[in-house]
């Protein structure tokens, strides 16, 4: 399923998602990725760090510091997968200390 094919079809799915993924213990915030590129775009604004695509959903996070890596990035994946079509993959782009 293609970007606009799932958002099309639920236009609150990328703002759902992004939900999710912020409720997890330890996700600091979403990331955009490198220049930006994770994002799904919207009329008139973007969801950074939530791409979706044919080969599944990517999600791109700041995790806080502390919080073990593939424990924090398998509950986003686990809140994620019941929302989305297909494989969930997450990407941690950086790690933070709290604010």
């Amino acid at each position: 399923m293609t970007d606009s094919e799932q958002v099309g079809t639920r236009p609150d799915l990328a703002d759902t998602v992004a939900a999710a993924v912020s409720a997890v213990d330890g996700v600091a915030e979403l990331h955009g990725g490198m220049f930006g590129e994770a994002a799904t775009y919207l009329p008139g604004r973007r969801v950074p760090g939530i791409r979706f695509g044919d080969r599944g959903t990517e999600i791109h996070v700041s995790l806080l510091f502390g919080y073990p890596l593939r424990p924090t990035a398998e509950a986003v994946r686990d809140a994620v997968a019941p929302l989305v079509a297909g494989p969930v993959h997450v990407t941690v782009e950086d790690v933070v200390r709290r604010r």
